[in-house]
């Protein structure tokens, strides 16, 4: 498998020279670093080179950095059917750049991308029909933006008293401040109190 990706790292390196900026194997896995201008071409060449046919898009997976200053991160992950291995792509950039899409070269990119928009906010170039796919259409904001707060904002769901969808403010019990991730056969902290206790008024 790792002779296979040293094969799969030189053959891309050698014909994308100028364009990957970096690639890694970890994990028994590839990952090519390329710029979001270069995105398009080296899909397509990802697609088309009959050594790599990474014919399959399986996932975009987004990522956020606020502290940097190329914000966000997106990988692409590809599968070769014929070859039996993945490749990872990676691209870098800032929160105000728009992301060429890869509708017209995965057509199943187009609901990974919706959903890429819906949590992070990122928009695509020549989207098809770039709408909110996880959220209601007036939600505001991006849930998986590392700076969403946790409180504060509305929730929808539906309410069997009301017979429809109603807002509401979300609420987080304090229960949930005071787990502690303890071992689950030692128990919890005060379940070991209440024992302590228990086990002190019996020697009494």
């Amino acid at each position: 498998m790792l002779e296979n990706l040293n094969k799969l790292e030189k053959h891309i390196n050698s014909e994308l020279t100028s364009k990957v900026q970096n690639s890694i194997i970890e994990n028994s896995e590839l990952l090519i670093e390329i710029d979001d201008k270069d995105l398009i071409e080296v899909v397509q060449f990802l697609k088309s080179d009959e050594n790599l046919k990474f014919r399959q898009l399986i996932d975009i997976a987004g990522v956020d950095y606020p502290d940097q200053e190329k914000r966000f991160q997106l990988v692409y992950l590809f599968l070769s059917h014929e070859k039996n291995i993945r490749v990872k792509l990676s691209i870098k950039f800032d929160s105000k750049q728009i992301i060429n899409s890869l509708t017209k070269i995965f057509p199943s990119a187009n609901w990974m991308e919706r959903e890429v928009f819906d949590m992070y906010g990122i928009k695509f170039k020549n989207h098809p029909d770039l709408r909110r796919i996880l959220t209601d259409y007036g939600f505001k904001g991006h849930p998986l933006r590392k700076d969403f707060p946790l409180t504060g904002f509305n929730e929808v769901r539906y309410s069997e008293k009301e017979k429809k969808v109603i807002y509401e403010p979300v609420k987080l019990e304090q229960n949930y401040r005071n787990f502690d991730f303890e071992s689950p056969w030692e128990g919890t902290n005060y379940i070991k109190e209440i024992k302590k206790i228990e086990k002190n008024g019996k020697k009494n």
